[in-house]
């Protein structure tokens, strides 16, 4: 009897110690870093999918940034050749305006004072002309000295002179000559707008003096609105007039505008970098200038070795594959990506990897599977 109790106790402790080895055993293989092995239910859980490096051309992508930019011919500085008070304006920063519209009214005494010289010039000048015709026939005749005709020719040149300037000065501020009289003097001017754009600035508000030199308005003409990106010396020569490019902006990074390079400057600056403009196939009033702008263009393509992108994932701004080592075992080893295209993302120094089979669907769920175990 003591002979069995001694067999027995030997047996369930050589149990123990078996069941003890391999609880650990299986312990070491879930706790393994980077490395998961999968039950025949989570492999069909996961969805797993395996496939080999693949070969497919990919577009080389430059990335630029720069910000929206009007040529000087299509920006105009709005100020009033003599100065004045701004009675009234209904302009605001982004207000659409058309050739012509009265963008401002202004006042101011010497408005009158110009008005008031013009007519009295003018008459003047009637006098000094009838004057003039009656001394020339008369002169004609020896009735009077060439010294008295002379005299009286050169009061009307001069006079004329002055009611030209003076015509020329009311045209500067907007008012017609032909149309002033003594009933229609006007203390006030109406600015009109020279082009069809929208207000980019408004500088000036009602009751504030401006000097010729003040920018009442800032205008812009958007017909040639246009994109100015930054591009740095050893990639100027990867580009060329006419090439496509998408831009957008950091607020909107889904909305692309498709613009085309016009224009690539030759002149370096000191950071050896240079501009690139492109126009805009379609103008959209939410672009201001000096908006900041992110654009991506797409050079000509060449084969490279790659992966689907649902192989790739990122883990702690790493990207990792998981390659298969085993009946449904798996490594999550990291790669390095290069361009991505049509679904395909190159894996760079691919060599290594060469032979090997990935996970080309379901790493998503590997990679969460991995690091759960690992917590």
């Amino acid at each position: 009897m003591k002979k069995v109790i001694i067999i027995i106790n030997m047996f369930l402790l050589f149990t123990a110690c078996n069941n003890k080895q391999a609880n650990e055993e299986q312990v070491n293989i879930a706790t393994q870093e980077n490395v998961i092995t999968l039950t025949e239910a989570q492999y069909k859980n996961a969805g797993i999918i395996t496939g080999i490096l693949d070969t497919h051309s990919v577009s080389t992508v430059l990335k630029l940034s720069g910000k929206i930019d009007v040529p000087p011919q299509n920006m105009i500085s709005v100020s009033v050749p003599l100065g004045g008070y701004l009675k009234s304006t209904k302009l605001l920063p982004g207000m659409h305006i058309n050739k012509g519209e009265v963008l401002a009214i202004m006042e101011d005494p010497q408005y009158i004072q110009l008005q008031q010289d013009y007519l009295t010039a003018k008459a003047q000048f009637a006098y000094n002309e009838a004057e003039y015709f009656r001394q020339k026939e008369l002169n004609e005749s020896k009735a009077v000295s060439d010294k008295v005709f002379e005299q009286a020719k050169a009061t009307y040149y001069t006079q004329n002179i002055l009611v030209k300037s003076l015509e020329q000065k009311l045209k500067l501020i907007g008012l017609n000559p032909n149309a002033i009289t003594p009933n229609t003097i006007s203390k006030s001017i109406n600015i009109l707008s020279p082009i069809n754009g929208f207000v980019s600035a408004v500088n000036v508000n009602i009751g504030k003096y401006v000097t010729p030199s003040d920018v009442l308005f800032e205008l812009v003409n958007p017909n040639d609105i246009h994109l100015a990106l930054t591009v740095f010396d050893n990639d100027v020569s990867k580009l060329k007039v006419g090439q496509k490019v998408f831009a957008f902006s950091n607020s909107n990074p889904d909305k692309k505008y498709e613009c085309e390079i016009i224009l690539i400057s030759k002149n370096l600056s000191n950071d050896n970098a240079t501009q690139v403009h492109c126009h805009f196939q379609q103008y959209d009033k939410a672009l201001l200038p000096g908006m900041f702008m992110n654009a991506i263009i797409e050079l000509s393509g060449s084969n490279a070795t790659v992966l689907p992108d649902d192989a790739i994932v990122r883990f702690e701004n790493k990207n990792y594959v998981f390659v298969e080592t085993g009946n449904k075992k798996f490594e999550m080893q990291e790669v390095h990506i290069g361009n991505a295209e049509n679904g395909f993302t190159e894996i760079k120094y691919a060599d290594k990897l060469k032979g090997q089979n990935f996970v080309i669907k379901g790493s998503y769920n590997l990679l969460m599977a991995i690091k759960n175990e690992g917590d």
